[in-house]
């Protein structure tokens, strides 16, 4: 997973963030100020910032001009939902821009997507027997590959990617196959079904649940 810098000056949003980013499998520096970030990035390796615009002092635009020629990817986080700070962000180089307040469920999501953009998330992920290689959308089993549906790979790599975080049917719906997914949301339980079957997860719930499957399904 990934190494990620928070710089937020509100401490309770900023322990959110940090402890949801750990659930999921990333580690994480934070600071307070925009002051600190360049002595952090010279410290340690970082993949991604998600940072604050409001901050004390430097703010998240000084910031980002700042840290511009190190090219890391950046998520800013702000209550400023102006058309014109959207772009000034931008135009300094933002990966994406997410508006406070937000549910934390999409922050994760919109990390994955700027981590796999520019290649920084892990490649392959491992639990006991099984094997997912995410580049190459292959899955094998005591080292023989399973064959798995487009749908049920995309179902795959959300729980996986959103481990120990319960996901209910709608919102696994959603960050698995778009908003504009016009199915029943009880189709999320004929793809857990099949994948603890291809898997050969069948007898061994709680293995589904280290992948972060939590709903309460008769499967």
């Amino acid at each position: 997973m990934a190494h990620i810098l928070v710089v937020e000056d509100e401490q309770p949003i900023s322990d959110l963030i940090t402890m949801n980013l750990k659930l999921v499998g990333h580690t994480y520096s934070k600071v307070y100020a925009g002051s600190e970030v360049s002595g952090i990035l010279e410290q340690v390796r970082t993949d991604l910032i998600l940072l604050d615009v409001m901050l004390p002092g430097m703010d998240g635009f000084e910031v980002m001009q700042q840290i511009a020629h190190l090219r890391i990817p950046v998520i800013l986080i702000t209550a400023k939902n102006a058309l014109a700070d959207r772009i000034k962000g931008f135009e300094l180089g933002a990966d994406d821009y997410i508006i406070k307040p937000f549910e934390i469920l999409e922050l994760l999501a919109r990390i994955n997507v700027v981590l796999r953009r520019n290649e920084q998330t892990a490649s392959a992920f491992i639990c006991d027997e099984v094997e997912v290689r995410f580049p190459e959308r292959q899955v094998r089993v005591d080292q023989l590959p399973v064959d798995l549906t487009t749908r049920e790979f995309e179902l795959l790599e959300v729980l996986i990617r959103n481990r120990n975080i319960a996901l209910s049917r709608e919102k696994l719906l959603e960050l698995a196959w778009g908003y504009d997914f016009a199915g029943d949301t009880r189709t999320v339980d004929v793809h857990i079904r099949q994948l603890r079957k291809k898997l050969g997860w069948e007898e061994r719930i709680k293995t589904v649940f280290k992948l972060g499957y939590r709903l309460e399904v008769q499967v």
